[in-house]
This record gives C-alpha cells, structure tokens and sequence, in this order.
C-alpha cells in the first residue's frame, strides 16, 4: 500500500454545481490546504532537527560526565607507574572500561605535546621560557576530547614562549 503526498484533488467541477461552492473558492481553498500542508511538513523537520539537537547535547553531557573519572584514573595511573601491582593492574582494567564507555559515547582523546597552540583545542595553564619555538605545547595537564568533531573539553597545557620570550 502506497501512500501519496500529493496536491489534494477536487473529485471534479460538477462537485462546485453540486454543493454550491465558486469554482474560485474551490482554488483558494485548495491553496490555502496546499500551504498548510507545507507549513505541517515545516514544522515536523523542524520538531526532528530540534530532537536531533536535544539528543546530541545529551550524549555531550554524557561524556562530559565521564571526563572527571577518565582524569582520576589516568593520574592514579601515572602515580603508579612503573609499578606491576594489583592495583595497577586494577586502575588500568577501570580505564579500559572508562575508555570505552567514552568510544561508543563517540568521544575521542587528542594529543597536544609537541603541537602549535590553538585556542580552539587548547586552554593554556602555563607558559614559560624554553628551547622549544614560541607556542609549543610543552605539557599537558589534563586531554582535550572531541565528540561529533566538536571540542567538548579543550586541553590543558603549558605553552612555551621560546628562548626570552614574553606572553602575548
């Protein structure tokens, strides 16, 4: 079964003689049931992309919410480096756990060391005089994330500002 979405139709003139409606009624009728049918099929594309909208912020929220627990582990991590402990093994196991829930939130860690600083990436924490060129990331404190291409959480770094430099 098909279902058409076409102009609506007038059975035929005769119908006009029939009830007593103006051929001219019958046309301005059936424009003002053609623009409401427009306008119906507006507003449903925009009611779906409104959703669309709704449902993306949620999933950002979502792996907004992970980002702190992501960080706590990575620095528990980094604190036992080097260790072959149960508790590594532990907070490593946690991680993969957390690092998945985030992949199939559709979020993905960048990297920054070694990178030209960009505003729209990164957030600099610090800035210091050092071998490197002039805004260098030279640490990251803390991953930026990207979901959907978006930066959800820029990076953390300290930027360096080249031998004798200066902050702009």
């Amino acid at each position: 079964m098909t279902e058409e979405r076409d102009e609506p139709r007038v059975a035929d003139e005769g119908a006009a003689v029939e009830t007593g409606v103006s051929p001219d009624e019958i046309g301005r009728l059936r424009s003002d049931l053609v623009r409401l049918a427009a306008d119906f099929d507006n507003y449903r594309k925009a009611v779906a992309r409104e959703r669309e909208i709704l449902r993306e912020r949620a999933w950002d929220e979502a792996a907004r919410a992970l980002l702190p627990v992501y960080d706590a582990l990575q620095r528990a991590l980094d604190a036992h480096a080097g260790e072959e402990s149960e508790l590594r093994h532990a907070l490593a196991q946690l991680m993969g756990l957390v690092e998945e829930a985030l992949r199939r939130l559709g979020c993905e860690g960048y990297d920054s060391v070694g990178k030209a600083f960009d505003p729209l990436y990164h957030e600099a924490l610090l800035a210091e005089e050092s071998d490197r060129e002039k805004n260098v990331i030279l640490a990251e404190f803390e991953r930026g994330f990207l979901r959907a291409g978006r930066v959800i959480r820029p990076a953390k770094v300290k930027v360096s500002l080249g031998r004798g430099g200066v902050a702009t």
